[in-house]
């Protein structure tokens, strides 16, 4: 692989046990690599610096803070910008194509979009939904942003085209299902607090604009609020009937069933019953709403 014009970002937090591979997979078609890490107390900061890669460091609020907060401060040079989570890497067949396609492609093109891999328990996960999703993960410097939202936020080019490249980056975290499941109880939270918001207006955000036709980003945020106009407690079952039976996720086996209920059916629900739990607590006004996030979760919107 030859070295491209692009820097790779990288956000962290106690990733020791995945960001030697995160580096590693990029090190052959970067320029340049920034960590930015959100005061890691394990070993992460020094393995970057090991690997060569360049650290910063800013106090986490929420994912699309960082993001934009690493376009705003991190000294990039490159024509290009690469978004990459920790516990991601980017294939071989991947590589090699940034590496033979990024010089070659015309001013017009301002973005990339990428397939994700996604494993669970150690499975690739084809089947319920869950493959191929593609994601904007490559940008011009300058030509994108992303989205300001507690939850789900995505990656949005200013001007220009998009075009899609042909192979997978893949998502692999190594942690434990109670890990996981206490990550998605946090996820759970934000959710709460962005459909809350689209009902009782508690703030400002510059949203991606919902469109069956449009983007893979649009799709996916008009099929979501499809979702949302779903009675509360049965859109999970439905959700979960759909990918697991309908889409298929039983061809994943086990693993498979572990993660299509965890996500599918177990997240999906207890969103819910946050969305369920902070409205009657903030009887069903804006004012109260706000007021029972404060108390109940320590959160200010």
């Amino acid at each position: 692989m030859e070295t491209q014009d692009i820097s790779v970002i990288i956000l962290t937090f106690n990733e020791e046990i995945h960001i030697e591979r995160c580096i590693k997979s990029v090190q052959a078609f970067a320029k340049h690599i920034f960590i930015v890490d959100s005061y890691s107390t394990d070993s992460t900061v020094e393995l970057a610096k090991s690997l060569g890669a360049q650290v910063y460091q800013n106090k986490w609020t929420n994912h699309a803070i960082q993001v934009n907060w690493a376009l705003d401060n991190l000294p990039i040079e490159t024509k290009w910008v690469f978004r990459l989570d920790a516990d991601e890497f980017v294939t071989n067949e991947l590589g090699n194509e940034i590496s033979e396609r990024m010089s070659l492609l015309p001013e017009s093109v301002t973005g990339l979009y990428l397939t994700r891999r996604v494993f669970f328990m150690g499975r690739w996960i084809r089947h319920g939904c869950y493959y191929p999703i593609s994601f904007l993960r490559i940008w011009r410097h300058g030509h994108g942003r992303c989205e300001e939202r507690w939850m789900d936020e995505h990656m949005k080019l200013t001007d220009g085209d998009a075009i899609k490249f042909e192979f997978d980056f893949v998502d692999d975290n190594k942690r434990s299902l109670g890990w996981w499941t206490e990550k998605h109880n946090g996820y759970a939270t934000r959710e709460a607090i962005e459909t809350l918001n689209l009902q009782y207006n508690l703030f400002t955000s510059d949203a991606v604009e919902p469109d069956f036709f449009g983007t893979g980003e649009q799709r996916k945020r008009w099929l979501k609020n499809l979702y949302l106009s779903i009675p509360l407690f049965l859109r999970p079952v439905i959700y979960f009937c759909y990918r697991y039976f309908l889409k298929r996720g039983f061809l994943d086996g086990r693993e498979g069933l572990v993660c299509h209920f965890l996500q599918g059916f177990w997240y999906r629900f207890l969103v819910d019953a946050k969305i369920y739990e902070i409205r009657r607590a903030g009887r069903f006004t804006p004012i109260g709403i706000k007021a029972a996030l404060h108390e109940i979760y320590s959160i200010k919107v």
